[in-house]
């Protein structure tokens, strides 16, 4: 009869495992990292691919603000010159603010998907999947609006332009650019707060037809601050629709511009390029400060 022989046990086999240098510690964190990125652009796909179902939604994005540049510029073209300050016409004082408000409404919009995927179960079920981080449906609704954002607001200089409004240079462009995902950034935090928070859809459009309007008129989109009564400057100088707009009209009429111009006057203080800017920022940091609590009490 044939025996097995079985050799004995090495010195290799009884030794413990042990991680190669750093590399073990560092291959999670780089694993984790890869899947945060690979769920925020599968999450950010599906709503292009929502998008690209409705194509009416970007489309009437895109005719919007060009209908408001074309109709109000047309409504306000006999007024005198230099009424609205430095401005040539009224169209290009008009451009920077249909260009921020643009920018707002998309954004204000930004919590209405995350809301319907909550009301017809969908984001449940994201939320019981083993997601690396469930912020991954947060920045992935962030990175949607800012796209369509940019967009309009290419379609909106572009339009400026063709109405002579002029172009401001390349440095300018980069500043509109800034400007507007700093204010599409606040603004969507806020939005996708408000769609944890209210209770369905119908609560979340009533607050954004209701916070719409206000604040536009309640800001220098269409009129300067010297045209408005004392306490509707008072208001408009709170908006922080005004801190992304002068600056953006500002970058439009002085191809000169530096972080130390003025932009603005209110009731307040002078207010420069660069102080708007920290103002848009500061916006920023409070919402996203305000939201994370929010956020992480949902998710858990």
């Amino acid at each position: 009869m044939s025996q097995t022989v079985t050799p004995p046990p090495s010195n290799l086999d009884n030794a413990p495992l042990k991680p190669a240098g750093g590399a073990a510690a560092i291959a999670p964190q780089q694993s984790g990292l890869s899947e945060f990125v690979q769920e925020t652009s599968a999450l950010t796909k599906r709503l292009f691919i929502q998008l690209q179902r409705r194509p009416s939604t970007l489309i009437a994005g895109l005719i919007q603000p060009i209908m408001w540049l074309i109709l109000f510029g047309a409504l306000f073209q006999n007024v005198p010159p230099g009424l609205f300050g430095d401005s040539q016409n009224y169209g290009q004082f008009l451009g920077a603010g249909i260009m921020v408000f643009t920018a707002f409404g998309g954004a204000l919009n930004a919590g209405l998907p995350v809301m319907f995927d909550r009301e017809f179960g969908f984001l449940n079920r994201l939320l019981v999947a083993p997601l690396a981080s469930r912020f991954s449906i947060v920045l992935a609704s962030a990175i949607f609006i800012a796209t369509l954002s940019l967009l309009q607001t290419a379609a909106i200089i572009i339009m400026c332009a063709v109405l002579g409004a002029g172009i401001p240079g390349i440095a300018g462009l980069l500043l509109v650019t800034g400007i507007v995902l700093t204010l599409v950034l606040g603004v969507t935090a806020l939005s996708l707060a408000l769609a944890f928070a209210l209770p369905g859809h119908i609560e979340l459009i009533a607050v954004i037809f209701v916070t719409n309007l206000p604040l536009l008129f309640a800001s220098t989109a269409l009129a300067p601050l010297s045209f408005m009564p004392r306490w509707l400057q008072v208001v408009a100088s709170l908006n922080p629709l005004s801190y992304a707009i002068e600056p953006i009209r500002y970058v439009y009429l002085h191809s000169d511009w530096a972080l130390s111009s003025l932009v603005m006057q209110t009731p307040f203080a002078d207010i420069s390029m660069g102080a708007a800017l920290l103002v848009l920022i500061g916006f920023d940091a409070i919402a996203l400060l305000g939201i994370r609590s929010l956020l992480s009490r949902n998710f858990a």
